[in-house]
């Protein structure tokens, strides 16, 4: 008698023990999808971003569409870029070109490719959409991967690689390989001080005429007028990015530095992950062995083909930091993401910039 009472004891113990963790697993559960508004939707659709039919990508009342001055390289993709924040929120000017934009900010990219990049008219095909979000817990990223028919696109962690065929300006047929990253690769690029933080939207690469439909303004001027930015001083005294592909925005060297700072900084510069290269290609850096010049490399294996130093003045042939534009060798390329083509005019660009320094000098 007394055993089984015991043994009956036991089991009502275990089994209100076990009622409870169900309770609290379910009420974190019901907390989580009712108080976090910060999960993923299954489709990009869902988040009402654009309205109309979705391909379109018209933008709704409340997102913004904006542009970058000098932009990322992601195998001759075009892009698209959006911003929405929350109702009576704004992004803060920092100063020294930050932008702090405020939780409940997402940044919204589309790489699309043009049927035929002459004609645009003839129509696009859209790969994929990249959600930024400023949550409650920092930056996450969210990728999603567009269907065959252009009509959605889902939200895929794993990555996804595809074919793209399109003519490009040179009226050449291409047939390439595209890679969409994973959600944990997007850390790599994003990471900043072993945390995610956006890359393209700085004051100086914002710092630049858009037009609006029915004028052109600078965007960061707009943004003002409609209370989206607090803290901005005189647009005069921004910085402001040349445009690496215009030679009117700026020389060699400054336009060179522009499409480092875009492309590969995020990684190079202190902060970031490739900071213990000592390889540090931020705009404004002044130290020149830190920017590559006569500098041996820390570790690149194969990377370096059997050259001697990241940048050598007056040499591109026997520079690391072109070879690894040129070579789309996985163990090689750089950058590591959407590489899988070689950035045939940024190549020109490095050639010339290297090719003008002083041997002596390195200016």
């Amino acid at each position: 008698m007394g055993v089984k009472f015991l043994l009956s004891n036991n089991i009502l113990k275990i089994s209100s023990i076990l009622a409870m963790l169900v309770f609290l697993l379910s009420f974190s559960l019901a907390k989580n999808e009712a108080g976090n508004s910060f999960s993923p939707k299954e489709k990009l659709s869902e988040y009402g971003f654009f309205s109309g039919e979705l391909k379109q990508l018209q933008p709704s009342e409340n997102v913004v569409p904006y542009e970058l001055n000098s932009t990322l390289f992601s195998n001759y993709a075009e892009k698209l870029r959006f911003v929405y924040m929350p109702a009576g929120k704004q992004v803060l000017y920092k100063g020294n070109g930050v932008l702090d934009f405020p939780e409940g900010t997402y940044l919204i990219k589309n790489f699309y490719y043009p049927l035929d990049f002459r004609h645009p008219e003839k129509g696009r095909r859209i790969i994929e959409t990249r959600l930024l979000v400023h949550t409650n817990e920092g930056w996450q990223a969210w990728p999603y991967y567009w269907n065959d028919e252009q009509t959605e696109a889902y939200y895929d962690v794993a990555g996804e690689t595809t074919e793209v065929n399109y003519i490009n300006e040179n009226g050449k047929k291409v047939k390439a390989p595209y890679y969409v990253p994973n959600k944990n690769e997007c850390k790599g690029c994003h990471s900043y001080q072993q945390q995610m933080q956006p890359i393209g939207p700085s004051v100086a690469e914002m710092n630049k005429e858009m037009n609006y439909g029915s004028n052109s303004i600078n965007q960061l001027l707009y943004w003002k007028e409609k209370g989206l930015i607090a803290g901005l001083p005189e647009i005069n005294t921004i910085p402001k990015m040349p445009v690496w592909n215009n030679a009117q925005t700026g020389t060699v060297n400054e336009r060179a530095r522009a499409y480092l700072d875009i492309n590969c900084a995020h990684c190079h510069r202190t902060g970031g992950p490739a900071e213990t290269s000592g390889l540090l290609l931020t705009y404004n850096q002044q130290d020149a062995r830190a920017t590559g010049i006569n500098k041996t490399p820390v570790a690149t294996g194969k990377g370096s083909a059997g050259r001697l130093f990241d940048i050598v003045p007056g040499k591109p042939d026997e520079s690391i930091l072109l070879h690894r534009m040129q070579t789309t060798d996985p163990g090689e390329a750089m950058p590591e993401l959407g590489r899988e083509q070689v950035h045939r005019e940024a190549v020109e660009l490095i050639y010339t910039w290297i090719k003008s320094m002083d041997a002596n000098t390195g200016k």
